[in-house]
């Protein structure tokens, strides 16, 4: 009865994965796919068209949108890896539980609730919502997952390596800049390359902390949503897939040279 059971579920497994993907993956292909259908409508392939990437490149409001989403993504995370480098460092005169109470906590938790957080406190200290309260919501998004990567690769550090600095005369700044940052350089890319993705990707919390006058290019896909179902927002869709993409080969990159540069 048991050997019976195991042959099913040894059955099933691959069946469940492969559904899993399907579901996944099949709206993307279909959106990519009428990305490039000359038709407006995305109900039957009327021809290859690269006319409505065109139209976005001519849209003034896209562009714009892409240079405020790429601001807040950039300064958000230059901001998210100069503090949690800062904060791991530091901690190290803390407990461990004081950084993992404050920091960890925001991988789980639902972005919503974040996001109205921080427009909490906003509202309480009666800030004015555009550019800066983008970049700071999403650099305390962005600390959830700068601090635990620093700060596992900041554990795995042999801590002679910075006496024998200071001991051989060394200042403090030096031993940072020329021991610790080289050595911290892997999980810093990694960590930079997910907060800039998640920041790009954001609609919580810029729908919630941007004012009218500035607009992400995740809200401008929702804004346009809302009155009619463009084709040009397959393909800014597309765009957006392709950068993350991209962002995610590099980190894997990094990763196995990481990896190779260790066993050597």
């Amino acid at each position: 009865m048991v050997e019976q059971r195991n042959i099913v579920v040894r059955a099933l497994h691959p069946i469940l994965v492969f559904l899993s993907y399907l579901f996944l993956y099949v709206p993307v292909f279909v959106i990519a796919m009428f990305s490039f259908n000359k038709s407006r409508y995305s109900v039957s392939w009327t021809g290859f068209s690269l006319k409505w990437y065109a139209k976005i490149f001519q849209s003034s409001e896209v562009l714009d949108a892409l240079y405020v989403s790429l601001v807040v993504a950039i300064s958000s995370t230059v901001l998210s890896v100069l503090l949690g480098t800062f904060l791991v460092i530091a901690s190290k005169r803390w407990k461990a539980w004081v950084s993992q109470a404050l920091f960890y906590p925001n991988i789980v938790l639902p972005d919503i609730a974040l996001a109205i957080g921080v427009l909490s406190i906003f509202a309480f200290f009666k800030m004015p919502l555009g550019y800066g309260s983008l970049i700071v919501g999403h650099t305390l998004i962005g600390l959830g997952f700068v601090v635990p990567i620093v700060r596992a690769r900041f554990a795995e550090l042999d801590p002679f390596l910075t006496e024998a600095s200071l001991d051989l005369g060394a200042t403090t700044g030096q031993t940072f800049r020329q021991i610790l940052i080289p050595l911290l350089r892997p999980s810093l890319f990694a960590s930079a390359l997910i907060v800039f993705t998640l920041s790009l990707d954001d609609f919580l919390i810029a729908f919630f902390c941007s004012s009218a006058k500035v607009q992400t290019l995740s809200l401008y896909v929702y804004s346009q949503m809302k009155e009619t179902v463009d084709p040009s927002i397959n393909a800014i869709s597309v765009l957006l897939l392709a950068m993350s993409s991209m962002v995610a080969l590099t980190l894997s990159f990094m990763k196995l040279v990481d990896r190779v540069i260790g066993h050597e």
